[in-house]
């Protein structure tokens, strides 16, 4: 706005001492500098959104990870207890664990299920099953998961075979000790229960396990598809390690 002085000519416009307007400061909403939830460690967690849909067709990859003051899972004390768990929750109506591998902090497996509902469901059981028996062996009482699960939906024959060899190789991709009374597998894995092995060799001289750990697949990527691309080694080592080792090669 504007204002005339007095009188016509010779009129001098000048403006209202009106001022500028002040820049609000920001609230709630909206994006700036540090705002947001900070992470409570360097490891990127699992991101809170909708879980992929899934079907019995399709075999599930579930990766899940222990709080840092549970005692390192590769020890046979626990493994008794893990043991357990897969005994009693590896199959349900609409849910199936078929293959699974345990790690110092974590455990993958390779499932199946009816649709997303019933693998959160499954998994949640035997999230249920594994803590109270490891919170009874360590003497401890609280959480023992750090995160939600990580899951990815496998769809073709391809991505199956890696995602198994990933999974009953995994030892190998982290560089474990594999004592040689074993014949080359894992000992804290469903290997033995696992029938895609090139050489069936490494059987000889041990003892079958007491209980089935894991339920029979019933997709047509896990009991077929899979195959077509090449049974597994039993000293090969997930795509994922090689790359790796590569790239510090060079």
């Amino acid at each position: 706005m504007r204002g005339n002085t007095k009188g016509k000519e010779g009129a001098v416009q000048g403006e209202l001492p009106l001022g500028k307007r002040p820049k609000r400061t920001p609230r709630h909403g909206g994006w700036r500098p540090g705002a947001g939830r900070k992470r409570s460690g360097p490891r990127r967690r699992v991101a809170h959104v909708k879980r992929p849909s899934t079907a019995f067709r399709y075999p599930v990859h579930v990766t899940t990870r222990v709080r840092s003051d549970v005692a390192r899972l590769r020890n046979f004390e626990l493994c008794s207890v893990l043991r357990r768990a897969f005994v009693r929750g590896c199959q349900k109506d609409a849910f199936r664990i078929c293959q699974f591998s345990i790690q110092g902090n974590h455990i993958h497996m390779i499932c199946e299920a009816k649709d997303a509902a019933s693998l959160a469901a499954g998994v949640q059981a035997w999230e249920v099953r594994v803590a109270r028996g490891l919170n009874r062996v360590l003497g401890r009482k609280g959480r023992v998961f750090d995160d939600r699960y990580h899951c990815e939906v496998i769809k073709t024959p391809r991505q199956t075979r890696a995602a198994l060899c990933y999974v009953m190789q995994n030892a190998r991709r982290h560089g474990e000790h594999l004592d040689a009374r074993w014949n080359g597998i894992d000992p804290f894995s469903s290997a033995w229960w696992f029938d895609g092995w090139r050489d069936q060799g490494w059987r000889r001289g041990l003892m079958p396990p007491e209980e089935r750990t894991v339920a029979p697949a019933g997709s047509w990527l896990l009991n077929v598809g899979w195959r077509r691309c090449g049974l597994l080694e039993l000293e090969e080592v997930p795509a994922v390690r090689r790359r790796e080792e590569q790239r510090r090669a060079r």
